[in-house]
């Protein structure tokens, strides 16, 4: 009878054992919050994944984990970006480690003006820094291999929404943005780009500088044509906001007549032409706005004295100049009532 009592305590205990072996490797295992992320960076071995987890007090002791790897053969570190949970179960975290299932960063494209503002965006959200990214985007060997220089490479980064794993280089960064933006150039789009004796290239680059002139989306096809008919009887562009990027100013509120002669192939009314390259990313929209603009007879455009956001539009320098000086006499009386 003691014997049975024995074997039953015996039984019991064994189960105890087996429950608790079985919370501590298939229960929640870990102290972070919903939606955490564990990283492991390229190049890492098992001991730097056992000190990230403490050092990130992940975990307070790797001694299950250590056990729980043995039983499923974690050996081969696959670095990447892993999202866990106070849900996530040791077995299924090793699991995810094991089989390299990285959560994707979501990388947003809004709008950028500069290959610095992207490599700092990038290096906010990537293994690879700021200054790994900036070294790509400004290396001509680099970007060759897409058909782009230091002075187009911006035109490639179209505005989506991206999934990039979070250990991808530089290149392949860029590869994710090469390869959408070539999908977006449908041969439909390559027609009417050259229509209008421009590459997909220079679309973009006009395109930005219709970004930077205005946010309301009624203006921007008619303020397209106007650029399209200066480009067509080689008149300069004198686009202000090329003069912002040529100064490297984006908070300039006024455009004076000095600021007009800085030098730079970006100052579109001392250079003929488009600029270089794209001087921000421009929208869909803008885009879309230069490839389907109306014939219209206009030169010219002034921000409306309204101050509504509209732009007036003219055919000829005489009206222009009249426009010009309503806006301007409507914005001093602006600039001085705001003084007293």
């Amino acid at each position: 009878m003691k014997n049975k009592r024995n074997l039953v305590t015996a039984i019991l205990f064994l189960l105890l054992i087996i429950l608790f072996a079985g919370w501590k490797f298939f229960g929640p295992a870990f102290s972070a919050s919903q939606g955490d992320f564990f990283f492991i960076k390229t190049g890492s071995d098992f001991k730097d994944v056992q000190n990230e987890l403490l050092d990130k007090k992940i975990l307070s002791s790797t001694t299950w984990f250590n056990w729980a790897s043995k039983l499923l053969q974690y050996k081969n570190i696959k670095p990447g970006r892993y999202k866990i949970g106070r849900e996530t179960s040791l077995f299924s975290f090793i699991r995810m480690l094991k089989n390299g299932n990285q959560t994707p960063v979501r990388f947003v494209i809004t709008k950028l003006r500069t290959p610095e503002d992207l490599a700092k965006k990038a290096g906010a959200v990537f293994e690879c820094d700021s200054l790994q990214m900036i070294h790509f985007l400004k290396n001509p060997d680099s970007l060759k291999a897409f058909g782009l220089d230091t002075n187009t490479a911006m035109s490639a980064v179209m505005p989506y929404t991206y999934s990039v794993k979070w250990n991808t280089t530089p290149g392949k960064i860029f590869q994710n943005f090469f390869t959408a933006y070539k999908t977006f150039w449908s041969q439909d789009r390559k027609s009417k780009a050259e229509s209008l004796n421009l590459s997909p290239v220079q679309v973009s680059t006009l395109a930005s500088i219709i970004e930077e002139e205005t946010n309301n989306k009624s203006d921007k096809a008619d303020i397209a044509s106007v650029y399209l008919n200066r480009l067509a009887i080689g008149m300069p562009l004198q686009a202000d906001p090329t003069i912002k990027f040529a100064m490297k100013d984006f908070e300039l509120k006024r455009i004076y007549h000095a600021y007009l002669s800085v030098a730079s192939p970006y100052n579109t009314y001392t250079n003929k032409g488009l600029p270089p390259g794209p001087i921000c990313t421009p929208s869909i929209e803008s885009i879309e706005a230069v490839l389907n603009a109306p014939k219209t007879n206009y030169l010219y455009f002034v921000a409306s004295s309204n101050f509504d956001g509209s732009s007036v539009f003219s055919s000829t320098l005489a009206e222009h100049l009249k426009n010009a000086r309503a806006y301007q006499q409507a914005l001093n009386k602006l600039d001085s009532s705001n003084k007293k």
